[in-house]
């Protein structure tokens, strides 16, 4: 049995090298990876939820729902608007602003 397990390691371990050779000649576009997030506000939506959930806030899916269901690109300003607008702690909108696609990693640590 234990000699069927070579093949498959030498082809794994081929095919690894092969992936990380491709993954060196890749070359990122910084300024268009930094263009596209600040175009696109709405990322941050996930993370306000997050936080609104952990606040206890009521609805916090409804209330973003009618931020980010539009046919209009959201901005930085839209964001900020909708922060003032809720009814939480200056502290928490504190938080929620400082959130940013640059920032936000999928990841809320409280």
């Amino acid at each position: 049995m234990l000699r069927n397990i070579g093949v498959p390691l030498a082809h794994s371990l081929i095919a690894y090298n092969a992936l990380l050779r491709g993954l060196n000649k890749l070359i990122l576009n910084d300024k268009k990876i930094n263009d596209d997030l600040e175009n696109n506000w709405a990322v941050v939506s996930e993370a306000i939820q997050t936080i609104l959930r952990r606040e206890a806030y009521p609805d916090p899916y409804e209330v973003l729902k009618e931020l980010t269901r539009t046919n209009e690109e959201i901005t930085l300003d839209d964001i900020h608007n909708f922060i003032d607008s809720l009814t939480v702690t200056d502290a928490v909108k504190s938080e929620l602003k400082s959130i940013t696609p640059h920032n936000y990693r999928g990841i809320i640590e409280f």
